[in-house]
C-alpha cells in the first residue's frame, strides 16, 4: 500500500460531535426530534425483542449503530462525559466505540486509574440506553513523543517483544509514515507470541470488569507499513517450529514450500490470538463479546499482513469490525468509477459472509454527506452494521444530520435489514488459498482505478497500474465475477473457504468458482458433493484445482471427475460436464478478469449463461445496470434493496446523484397474491414505509420506483 491504511484514530481524546455536543455542553435544550431523529424505534417498526440467528451474540450487537466517543483524562462525568453520550444518542447511535488512551504506552498506575474513568462512562451510557465497546490496539503500542523521548521500544520491553522482518529488522517507526501516528511519536508492533500476550490478556480481563459490553481489539496484523513479512522474532520462530517442525524462512519465495507454510501459518497464528482475546474477556464477564477490527478484506492484503478474517467465521463470541477502505482519504468515493463501486460491494459482501451468522460491523467512511450516505447504503444492502466516520480519522461524523437520518432509517428497518434471510440461489466462492498462492504479484488490488484524479489528496494507490485488481490473476477473476452479477441484477451470496462445509452451500443452486486453483482435499470433497447432489458450478482459469491448500502442484486435478478431464488431457477452451445430478461448466480464459477491465458482454455471457439457465431469479430488475439489487425474505415479506450508483461511469468524474426509475418484478408462486407493497428510504422526508402501487401481469407483480440513492421495498404476499 501507499501509506493509505488508516486502521484507527490515535491520540485524539475528545469526540468531535458538532453543534449538538456544543449546545448540550452549554446547558441548552436540544430541539425535539424530527422524522429522521428517532431516539427509539417508532411504533410502526418491528420489534427487536427476539434473539437473532446466533445465540452467542446479544441482541443489541445485532442491531448496533455505532459511533466513536472519547473523553480526556481530566474529564468530569457530568460536565464532559454526559454531553458526549447525549449528543451521540441524539444522532440515533446506540453503541459507542470508546477510544481513549489505550493506544498509548501507559504505566500500570495510569491504566488502573483509567479503569475508573471507563467505568464511569459505561454507567452513564447504560443509563442513557447505549452500549459501550472499548477500543484497544492488540499489537501496536504508541509512545507519545517517543522519537526523542522515552519510548516502549527504547526504554520498555519493545526490543524484546517487537515483530521482526525476514531480515531481522524491528517493526518500529516514527511519526508521519501513517496518519494515525503523529510526528515525533513512536509506533512499535509487537509479536503475539511474545510475553506481550499475557500482558495484553491481563489488561483485557481488567477491562472486562468495568461493565463494558464488548471489546474492540484493533488490527491484529503483522504490519507491513515499515517492514514486510513479519514476524521472525525468536518468539515467532519457536511457535512456528512447534507447529510445523520447520525453521522460519529467510526470504520471501512463493516457490518454496516452507515459505508458503509460513504464509498460511500466520493466518492460524493470528486466529489463535483473536480467540485468546475473546476467551480472556469472557473469563471475567461471560456476556462480553469481542469485535476485532479487521482491515484485510477480500483482496490481497490478507496475504501480506497475515490476518484472514474468514478464519474467524465459525468462532463463538468473537466477530469483526471490518475496516472497509475507500478510494481517497480526503475525497471518499467522490471520484470512483462504476467498477470501483462494484469493488466496494464485493468488500462489504465478503465482510458479511466472513462473519458467518454473527453480526458484521463495518466502517462507513465518507468525505461529504452525499458520498457518505451512498457508501452506507451499500454497507446496509450487504447486511452489515454501520460504524459511520469521516475519513481519514474516526473521531468525527462526516455530517451529523446525515448520520441522524441514516441511523433513523436503520432503527426503523432493523428487522428487515438484519433478521431477514437471503434468497440468493447463486454463490461466489472466495478461496483464501487461491488468493495467497495463485500468481502472487505486487499490489493489493483494493480497487480498479490507480491514478489519482486531479486535485485529490491521498489516493488509495500510488498510481502504478500493477496495484489495480484488473492486474491480479485470482482477484481480478473474483472481482469480475462479482461485477458481472451486480450489473446483471442477479442476487448472490459470497461463500468463504476456510472451514467450508455442506451447510454453507445449502439453498444455493449455482456456485461460481473464479480461477479456483488451490484447494484442500476436504474442500474439494464438499464441492464434489454439491455437484453430485444437483448443484451447478462454473469454474474458470487455466489450472482448475491443480494446487493443494498450500499452493503445491497436485499430480491430478482435485476435481478431475467433476471437470470431466484430467491433467494428461488437452485443456479444453470450454466444457460442460454432467456429474451425478449436477453440472460443471468450465471456461479456460479468465473471463471475469476481462469483464472487470472492459465490461465486455461476451465475457459476461460466458459467466452468466449457466447461472440464468440453472437458477432463474424470482425477483428481477428492469433498469440501469448500475442499480445494485439485493433480495431477502422476512416472514411473508420479500425485502428488496436497491442502491443507485448511476452517477458513475467508466472514468472518474465529479460526484453526483442521479435519481433513476426502475421496475422490480416478483414471480408469484401458485396460489399466492400480493397483499401489500411499501417502500422505505433514508432519502425522503421520513423513514416510515410508504405504500406503493403494483400491477399484475400474469403471475408476476411489478413495482415501478424512482430510486435516489437507496430504497427498501417490501412486498407482502399471502
Amino acid at each position: 500500500m501507499s501509506g493509505m491504511r488508516r486502521f484507527s484514530r490515535r491520540g485524539v481524546l475528545r469526540a468531535g460531535l458538532g453543534a449538538g455536543a456544543t449546545a448540550l455542553a452549554a446547558g441548552l435544550t436540544p430541539r425535539l426530534p424530527g422524522p429522521f431523529e428517532l431516539y427509539e424505534s417508532p411504533a410502526w417498526a418491528a420489534s427487536a425483542a427476539r434473539q437473532g440467528a446466533s445465540g452467542a451474540f446479544p441482541e443489541w450487537s445485532r442491531f448496533a449503530r455505532l459511533a466513536d466517543g472519547a473523553f480526556d483524562e481530566d474529564a468530569d462525568p457530568t460536565r464532559d462525559m454526559k454531553p458526549v453520550i447525549a449528543a451521540l444518542k441524539s444522532q440515533n447511535v446506540n453503541a459507542i466505540e470508546l477510544d481513549t488512551i489505550m493506544s498509548n504506552w501507559i504505566t500500570e498506575a495510569d491504566f488502573t486509574q483509567h479503569l475508573g474513568k471507563i467505568k464511569s462512562f459505561v454507567e452513564l451510557a447504560h443509563a442513557a440506553g447505549i452500549r459501550v465497546v472499548m477500543y484497544y490496539p492488540s499489537l501496536e503500542i504508541i509512545s507519545v513523543g517517543g522519537e526523542k523521548g522515552r519510548s516502549f521500544y527504547k526504554d520498555g520491553d519493545g526490543k524484546s517483544w517487537v515483530q521482526r522482518g525476514l531480515d531481522g529488522k524491528p517493526n518500529v517507526f516514527y511519526g508521519s509514515l501513517v496518519v494515525w501516528v503523529d510526528p515525533g511519536d513512536e509506533s512499535c508492533w509487537v509479536s503475539p507470541n511474545s510475553p506481550w500476550r499475557d500482558f495484553y490478556l491481563g489488561r483485557i480481563k481488567a477491562l472486562a470488569g468495568t461493565g463494558l459490553d464488548a471489546v474492540w481489539p484493533d488490527v491484529p496484523i503483522y504490519f507491513d507499513g515499515a517492514i514486510s513479512w513479519c514476524d521472525t522474532s525468536t518468539w515467532a520462530a519457536d511457535a512456528f517450529r512447534s507447529d510445523t517442525g520447520l525453521a522460519l524462512p529467510t526470504k520471501a519465495d512463493f516457490g518454496s514450500l516452507p515459505f508458503r507454510r509460513y504464509v498460511e501459518w500466520r493466518h492460524r497464528n493470528l486466529l489463535q490470538w483473536q480467540l485468546d482475546i475473546a476467551a480472556a474477556g469472557r473469563s471475567v464477564n461471560p456476556d462480553l463479546v469481542t469485535f476485532v477490527e479487521t482491515v484485510s478484506m477480500d483482496y490481497q492484503y490478507a496475504t501480506l499482513v497475515g490476518l484472514d478474517g474468514a478464519y474467524l467465521r465459525k468462532a463463538e463470541g468473537v466477530s469483526h469490525v471490518w475496516e472497509v477502505d475507500i478510494l481517497g482519504n480526503y475525497d471518499g468515493m467522490r471520484h470512483a468509477t462504476a467498477t470501483d463501486w462494484t469493488c466496494l460491494i464485493s468488500m462489504y459482501k465478503y465482510a458479511r459472509a466472513a462473519s458467518g451468522t454473527k453480526p458484521a460491523w463495518a466502517f462507513s467512511y465518507g468525505w461529504q454527506a452525499d458520498d457518505a450516505s451512498l457508501v452506507m447504503a451499500e454497507l446496509l444492502a450487504a447486511g452489515c452494521n454501520p460504524y459511520e466516520v469521516k475519513s481519514p480519522f474516526k473521531n468525527d461524523t462526516t455530517d451529523a444530520a446525515m448520520r441522524t437520518r441514516m441511523y433513523a432509517f436503520v432503527a426503523a428497518n432493523q428487522e428487515k435489514l438484519y433478521n431477514s434471510a437471503s434468497t440468493a440461489a447463486v454463490g461466489v466462492y472466495h478461496s483464501s488459498a487461491s488468493r495467497d498462492f495463485v500468481s502472487p504479484a505486487v499490489g493489493t488490488g483494493m480497487y480498479v482505478n490507480t491514478r489519482k484524479p486531479s486535485g485529490v489528496k491521498e489516493w488509495w494507490a500510488s498510481g502504478s497500474a500493477e496495484e489495480s485488481c484488473t492486474n491480479q490473476q485470482w482477484l481480478g477473476e473474483f472481482r469480475g465475477t462479482v461485477k458481472a452479477l451486480v450489473f446483471a441484477h442477479i442476487p448472490f451470496d459470497t461463500v468463504t473457504s476456510p472451514g467450508l462445509a455442506a451447510a454453507d452451500l445449502a439453498g444455493l443452486r449455482v456456485l461460481m468458482l473464479p480461477n479456483l486453483q488451490a484447494v484442500s482435499d476436504a474442500e474439494a470433497g464438499v464441492l464434489r458433493d454439491f455437484v453430485a447432489g444437483g448443484g451447478t458450478v462454473v469454474i474458470t482459469g487455466p489450472a482448475p484445482t491443480a494446487l493443494d491448500e498450500l499452493g503445491s502442484a497436485r499430480s491430478e486435478y482435485a476435481l478431475a471427475d467433476v471437470l470431466g478431464f484430467r491433467k494428461a488431457d488437452p485443456l479444453p477452451t470450454t466444457k460442460q460436464n454432467r456429474f451425478g445430478s449436477g453440472t460443471c461448466w468450465y471456461v479456460q480464459k479468465l473471463v471475469g478478469k476481462s469483464y472487470l477491465a472492459s465490461t465486455d458482454q461476451a465475457s459476461a455471457d460466458q459467466l452468466l449463461g449457466p447461472v440464468t439457465a440453472a437458477a432463474p431469479p424470482e425477483v428481477t430488475l428492469s433498469g440501469d445496470r448500475r442499480i445494485h439489487l439485493e433480495v431477502r425474505r422476512l416472514g411473508a415479506d420479500t425485502v428488496v434493496q436497491l442502491v443507485n450508483f448511476t452517477g458513475f461511469g467508466d472514468t472518474p468524474a465529479a460526484f453526483k446523484t442521479a435519481p433513476t426509475s426502475c421496475t422490480v418484478s416478483l414471480a408469484l408462486p401458485a396460489g399466492r397474491r400480493v397483499l401489500a407493497a411499501t417502500v422505505s428510504s433514508p432519502d425522503g422526508p421520513s423513514p416510515a414505509p410508504q405504500p406503493v402501487d403494483w400491477r399484475l401481469v400474469g403471475n408476476t407483480a411489478n413495482v415501478t420506483l424512482t430510486v435516489n440513492q437507496y430504497a427498501l421495498l417490501a412486498v407482502t404476499t399471502g
